[in-house]
């Protein structure tokens, strides 16, 4: 059982940054993949990226050059660093975890991102 808690969403400017955290606890395993989804009110929900456990990350084309995951294995966590936000980002952030060895996914609360004026 892996508990999944996103934290950093508020509301920030066009043009600002934001960064976001995801914090996992519980059965957790050296062998995952942490993925970032969004879905805007009104919108399907959207895959933003991911980082496996080697560092490796991929990103949507909406966010490349803009976004950034990075994790810590010791302290499992991950962070999404948004930077150039703009009011199209404006969505529920969440982060799921995906463990390769046992295939189990969960899934966080998610958290509000808002970029307006």
């Amino acid at each position: 059982q892996v508990q999944l808690v996103e934290s950093g969403g508020g509301l920030v400017q066009p043009g600002g940054f934001l960064r976001l955290s995801c914090a996992a606890s519980g059965s957790i395993s050296s062998t995952n993949i942490i993925n970032w989804y969004r879905q805007a009110p009104g919108e399907e929900r959207e895959w933003v990226g991911d980082i496996y456990s080697s560092g490796n990350t991929n990103y949507a084309d909406s966010v490349k050059g803009r976004f950034t995951i990075s994790r810590d294995n010791a302290k499992n966590t991950v962070a999404l660093q948004m930077n150039s936000l703009k009011p199209e980002d404006t969505a529920v952030y969440y982060c799921t975890y995906h463990d390769l060895r046992t295939g189990k996914h969960y899934w966080g609360q998610g958290t509000q991102v808002t970029v307006s004026s």
